[in-house]
């Protein structure tokens, strides 16, 4: 009896979002694909001296690697935001008071928001990371017009207090990036890039 070989079909490996972000959740319904999110719970917080750069790859990859752990066979993305202004790290806001401290200080100044990303494969071996810094200049705000911003958006889960796809994109002069998603949490350009490396079928 003659046997047939079958042409060998890598798995189908499930995708798992490593962050409770309402945004990072919308942007990644983009590509039409199911998948999974799960809140991986890792220390925020920066380490003594670390450059707004280094702290978002190390923490979107620890998230990432966090929620692997518990699904070894899915592909994982991780994902951080961390404003960089004059290479001070500035993370979300929590509460108002905090908020307006920060647009004060960006106000007229240009910041670089730090959107780290990290996909993590334990089954197959697969880890990359990649950062998307978006360039934005800040108008000259008003406190008048913080606090009118702050009062309508409440952005306090927003790195830097800057909601752009919001209203928060009357408060700048500029945006310069390569991946449009970037400055909302997820830059889908990368994201796509490496999912397609981790064998992932996205058309």
């Amino acid at each position: 009896m003659t046997s047939i070989l079958k042409p060998y079909a890598p798995p189908v490996r499930p995708v798992v979002l490593g962050s409770t972000s309402r945004y990072r959740r919308e942007l990644l319904e983009r590509l039409r694909i199911p998948f999974a999110v799960s809140a991986p719970n890792v220390d925020e917080t920066p380490m003594p001296g670390e450059a707004p750069q280094n702290l978002a790859l190390r923490l979107a990859l620890a998230k990432a690697q966090a929620i692997a752990a518990m699904h070894p066979e899915a592909v994982v993305i991780g994902s951080d935001q961390v404003a960089d202004l004059d290479g001070m790290p500035l993370g979300k806001p929590g509460e108002h008071a905090r908020a307006v401290a920060q647009l004060r200080q960006m106000r007229g100044k240009t910041v670089i928001f730090q959107t780290a990303l990290a996909v993590v494969c334990l089954a197959s071996g697969f880890e990359q990371v990649d950062l998307a810094p978006v360039r934005v200049v800040f108008r000259d705000l008003s406190d008048e017009e913080i606090e009118a911003y702050l009062q309508a958006e409440q952005p306090y889960d927003c790195a830097g207090s800057a909601k752009s796809e919001g209203l928060g994109i009357t408060l700048l002069e500029s945006i310069d990036n390569d991946d449009p998603t970037a400055l909302i949490g997820l830059p889908l350009i990368r994201t796509v890039r490496l999912l397609r490396q981790a064998g992932v079928k996205l058309l």
